[in-house]
């Protein structure tokens, strides 16, 4: 689920890898924080999206179309989703951190509370303004819990475990899988629209402007 920056010409750095350097306890306070702020940030914009009705990020295709397929709330299919991709990491020999783990519940919770409370938009420019607002706040979001450097999200560990295996690019890996959980959602009766194309485009560069600025320095 978490959007990455430009990909890197070098192999991803070990401290973006779950379990690759223990907390630092002196800003270990800040550093959660600062990575429950991300999450909870992350499901709010996610609600915003989907209350728009003009498209959700690509991810969410699927989990939305799954939920309507299912009859269960969006923010379950997220939390069970999640917990099926580590499994995948298994044989992918990807590491779980804090993060990771926080990732899988706290997101789909938070989804579903704010699609309890955040009532359905029927003006356009709403509905606009929700998609501008939540693509800009994702961002925040994503480079928020990136940051603190405490293990990657479920969707994004099956990725980089990916490129490890594999030895493709982060760009070719990740735009093969987006598509292919954008297609079965779609054909799920998940939306596809223009948020889907906005957060596709803005994401990347908003995260690599954002992320310098909110990324934890770690003593060597």
């Amino acid at each position: 689920m978490v959007p990455m920056t430009r990909p890197p010409r070098r192999p991803i750095p070990s401290t973006d890898r779950a379990g690759a350097r223990p907390p630092d306890p002196r800003r270990l306070p800040r550093r959660l924080v600062q990575l429950y702020a991300g999450l909870v940030l992350y499901g709010i914009t996610m609600g915003m999206l989907v209350r728009s009705e003009l498209g959700v990020v690509p991810w969410d295709v699927l989990h939305q179309g799954l939920s309507r397929q299912f009859g269960v709330s969006m923010g379950t299919v997220v939390i069970v989703v999640s917990v099926l991709l580590l499994l995948l990491w298994i044989p992918l020999r990807e590491r779980p951190g804090i993060g990771t783990l926080s990732n899988a519940v706290v997101v789909g919770l938070v989804l579903d509370a704010t699609l309890l409370v955040l009532p359905p938009v029927e003006a356009m420019w709403l509905r606009v303004l929700l998609v501008l607002a939540g693509v800009v706040l994702n961002a925040v979001a994503t480079a928020a819990y990136i940051g603190v450097h405490l293990g990657p999200g479920p969707r994004d560990g099956l990725m980089t475990g990916l490129v490890r295996r594999t030895g493709g690019s982060v760009r070719v890996v990740r735009t093969s899988i987006e598509a292919v959980v954008v297609l079965i959602g779609w054909l799920l009766g998940g939306t596809v629209g223009l948020g889907t194309v906005l957060y596709a485009l803005a994401i990347g560069p908003l995260v690599q402007v954002l992320l310098p600025r909110l990324s934890v320095r770690l003593p060597r």
